[in-house]
């Protein structure tokens, strides 16, 4: 097997890790990207920690079967639940995991009010607790979990009248009072008109999308195992539906 000639695997619960997956693509267009999203299970974050880390490790098995030179998880919840035990099964293989941009959000916002909009797993996974007690000294973290986003952006309703009620009675609360909101789920970003004007222009919304983006072709780059090619983007799906394809292909080229 040729490893320079291997895929990107990029993994999330459904089809929220495409926002990290168009970062990727910009950054690195040579790139052949392999993405499945298990929106057969999805939503993750409304399941126990160990159930979410028996899919995570499913799923990957299967991707590194296909021969891959570097895993991305695309989605906070599996990150949090999994990372370490991906980490320990592949020693040798890449694996980048996304987080909340809480840091970026607390160093362009020192002694500010912070909201954290993410799943209920995320939000009560040790990861993300000390991330936030420690970053927590140096600002105001506001924990804001939305159950039922997901669900509304696995069925092409991302910017939609229910997800403006959904949200509605979280964020409004909140308009004019946050100095940034952290998207802490790669479903998020989709949703990300909504949410702005319910917050109010003087929010800064941060995600983790970007920078997991960087650090994936940092990595690559040490390992001199960047393409030059002319670029691919297979998308999977565990569902496998029509529908779930054209929404996954549409949300890549947003």
């Amino acid at each position: 097997m040729n490893q320079k000639t291997d895929y990107i695997a990029v993994f999330d619960s459904g089809v929220g890790g495409i926002s990290v997956l168009r970062h990727l693509c910009r950054l690195m267009p040579g790139e052949r990207f392999l993405y499945f999203g298990d929106s057969a299970n999805a939503p993750y974050g409304s399941r126990p920690e160990e159930e979410i880390r028996n899919l995570t490790l499913a799923a990957v098995r299967r991707l590194v079967s296909r021969g891959i030179k570097a895993l991305v998880v695309a989605c906070n919840t599996a990150t949090s639940a999994a990372i370490e035990d991906l980490r320990r099964e592949y020693p040798d293989l890449i694996v980048v995991g996304i987080e909340p941009a809480l840091k970026p959000a607390v160093d362009h916002h020192p002694g500010g009010t912070i909201g954290v909009m993410a799943t209920e797993a995320t939000l009560r996974q040790r990861k993300f607790m000390t991330l936030m007690t420690r970053l927590s000294e140096n600002c105001h973290v506001v924990m804001l979990p939305v159950p039922g986003l997901v669900k509304l952006v696995e069925t092409g309703l991302a910017e939609s009248e229910e997800t403006k009620t959904l949200l509605e009675p979280v964020l409004t609360p909140w308009k004019g009072k946050l100095d940034a909101l952290v998207l802490g789920c790669t479903h998020y970003p989709f949703a990300s008109e909504t949410i702005a004007e319910l917050v109010g222009e003087g929010t800064e919304l941060l995600d983790g999308g970007e920078g997991t983006a960087r650090e994936t072709l940092a990595r690559l780059s040490q390992r001199n195992l960047l393409e030059r090619g002319e670029g691919q983007v297979v998308l999977e799906n565990s569902l496998g539906s029509r529908e779930i394809m054209e929404l996954s292909a549409s949300l890549l080229q947003q």
